[in-house]
């Protein structure tokens, strides 16, 4: 491959101004759009040597065949343009993203003579104030039936409207007190628009206003023995609490704000979009992103906020996200010009914000989690994966079986591996195992010594049957029996050979199982490394690795299984780590199992236990002076 692409430009001929530019291949598609400050300097990144550049970029870059470039006068127009040519384009390197659903709003149709409050799924409807989304139908409607007792606005049809205008007659809704529009023949339109303009701006985040306004008319319909019309005011203010019991109070009062937390890996990443008004979370929106080339955490905030507001009505006046994007003082003039008032890009650094934004990033970190496991439990992208693989990695046949092997360490000590199996790509739990090594100079090593143990039972078969522990009959000692009744249990231990030894690394590790694979004698079975920095995949003896679409079934099945083999290593490392600390302890004299898990609980971790002086120690339940100087005594001395 030439290390010098066709196209690149003459030096000095690209711009130094503001602009976007355009990825085009050989059919004239558009395979990436991008913005930049100075589109040399930009540019120039994309043309340097091949072998210096992301192995996502790389791919995108050898793909197309021609860069072209358009100059704009300021950042914003950058950022407008780059925006209108990803959603007239859809290039397939920029993100791409996929909403979990389609998510119902409360709409309140304000072009309407008289408007009403509706669920829909429909953005576009004219003068539409939407709030929302909502996670599930039945949460827009259980607000909405707490709302009209509080503000009784029109919930009928236009149809069911139409006709009892002309009538006279109440519509139906009317007639059962579930519709106050002008339809019910109570109110007239111009006080039906008062109270839809209460509506909306109590669903707004003006909450307290009402609530005062509420109570004090209440107190006065009270104190001059109009009961009927306090009872009124108290229902109203009873359906207000109720509304605002459905969702806490997470920042101040007059706090409106949008909120984004992220989760990501080096393939795709999860989004969870908090809308806040008045302090409170009135929405939640959640959606997916698949990377197809490496972007940065600014650049991923860039590009979702682009998708967020490039064509929402409701733009609030502060957006927090994890991470500053690079262009954010050009995103609020251009967010700004949307709302037409002054919005803040923020970060959440401290009190209610950061643990909201905790709360946000939990929330991400668990749908992406959902995402990945949904894309390889899924019969047909299972069969998908698995045949990809075949293809890739130049199999005679599909790995029915793989099984996959991690090294963890704590600091060079405590190494421990794990070995986890997926037989047609779902894991095998019962067949997990792991492993602990005594001797080791470094992670190649470890990997050489575990495959070598595994691969052992496949030359000794027998060894795979473990024998249970004589049984003696029931009611009998064992020392009158003529006769010990022994029963084998057979237990699949390492019982069949994998199609595939998948080891979490690069190359060193995978020329590491190649060799244990030659010393064993087994090199029928294929073997490879999934690298997690670039998540390429190395095969023994090539120079360059195998990369694998970013949004192909056969990359999160990989991704999957080595996330899996880790999590399974640094379980198996703590519960060992418990266990010496457990058996040290238990050294002690006068201390039995349950003081010492009431120590291991009050201090959380052996590393804290370990630095606790003796009067730290003497504050736990049912530990002595004498007692807490002879366990900080005995751990000091190992």
């Amino acid at each position: 491959m030439a290390d010098v692409l066709p196209y690149k430009p003459r030096a000095g001929e690209i711009p130094t101004n503001p602009g976007v530019y355009r990825f085009r291949d050989a059919d004239g598609r558009v395979l990436y759009v991008g913005k930049a400050k100075n589109l040399r300097q930009r540019l120039s990144n994309y043309f340097a040597p091949l072998r210096t550049l992301h192995e996502r970029t790389r791919r995108m870059v050898t793909t197309a065949s021609s860069v072209e470039w358009t100059v704009v006068s300021t950042d914003v127009d950058s950022l407008q343009l780059e925006y209108m040519w990803i959603k007239e384009f859809d290039p397939p390197f920029n993100v791409r993203y996929k909403d979990d659903k389609s998510y119902p709003f409360m709409a309140v149709t304000l072009g309407d003579e008289a408007p009403r409050v509706i669920v829909t799924r429909n953005r576009k409807i004219p003068g539409a104030r939407y709030f929302g989304p909502y996670p599930k139908v039945w949460a827009v409607h259980e607000t909405i039936d707490l709302m009209v007792k509080a503000f009784p606005i029109r919930t009928c049809s236009d149809s069911s409207y139409k006709r009892a205008m002309q009538t006279g007659r109440p519509c139906f809704p009317g007639q059962i007190g579930k519709c106050g529009g002008p339809c019910s023949m109570t109110v007239t339109i111009e006080e039906h628009r008062a109270m839809v303009d209460d509506f909306v701006a109590f669903m707004a985040g003006g909450d307290e206003r009402f609530t005062r306004e509420l109570t004090k008319r209440m107190l006065a319909a009270s104190a001059a023995m109009d009961y009927e019309a306090a009872a009124r005011f108290r229902d109203k203010l009873t359906a207000i609490d109720a509304v605002l019991g459905k969702s806490a109070l997470v920042l101040a009062t007059d706090e409106d704000a949008d909120l984004f937390g992220i989760a990501e890996d080096e393939l795709a990443a999860a989004v969870q979009h908090f809308v806040i008004r008045g302090g409170r979370v009135r929405g939640v929106r959640a959606m997916t992103i698949e990377k197809e080339i490496d972007i940065s955490t600014a650049d991923l905030v860039d590009q979702v906020l682009q998708r967020a507001y490039g064509d929402a009505q409701d733009v609030p006046r502060r957006i927090i996200v994890p991470t500053l994007p690079d262009d954010a003082a050009e995103l609020e003039v251009w967010l700004r010009e949307r709302r037409g008032k002054k919005v803040e890009i923020a970060v959440a650094q401290r009190g209610q914000r950061a643990d909201l934004m905790r709360t946000a990033t939990l929330n991400a970190q668990q749908a992406l989690i959902r995402y990945k496991t949904r894309r390889t439990s899924d019969y047909i992208a299972r069969t998908q994966a698995l045949t990809d693989l075949q293809e890739a990695l130049g199999m005679s046949e599909a790995p029915l079986r793989i099984e996959c092997f991690d090294i963890s360490h704590l600091g060079g000590t405590n190494v421990v591996a794990s070995m986890v199996v997926f037989e047609d790509g779902l894991p095998r739990k019962d067949q997990y195992r792991s492993f602990n090594i005594a001797e080791t100079t470094d992670d190649t090593d470890s990997m050489y010594q575990v495959l070598r143990r595994r691969l052992a039972y496949l030359d000794r078969p027998e060894e795979a049957e473990v024998p249970a522990a004589a049984v003696g009959v029931p009611g009998e000692s064992e020392d009158d029996l003529d006769e010990v009744v022994v029963e084998v249990k057979r237990k699949p231990r390492f019982a069949y050979p994998p199609q595939l030894l998948l080891v979490d690394g690069g190359q060193p590790q995978v020329e590491a199982a190649a060799r244990a694979l030659r010393d064993a004698g087994h090199t029928e079975i294929a073997v490879c490394g999934i690298a997690k920095r670039l998540e390429e995949i190395w095969l023994p003896g090539d120079d360059f690795p195998v990369i694998l679409p970013r949004t192909s079934e056969s990359l999160y099945l990989l991704q999957r299984l080595r996330d899996e083999a880790h999590r399974f290593a640094i379980t198996h490392q703590r519960k060992r780590r418990r266990n010496d600390i457990t058996s040290i302890l238990a050294e002690v004299p006068g201390l039995g199992a349950a003081r010492i898990k009431v120590l291991l609980k009050h201090f959380g971790s052996v590393t804290a236990l370990r630095s606790a002086p003796p009067e730290a120690i003497q504050e736990v339940q049912g530990i002595g002076p004498v007692l807490a100087e002879n366990i900080h005594t005995h751990l000091s001395s190992r």
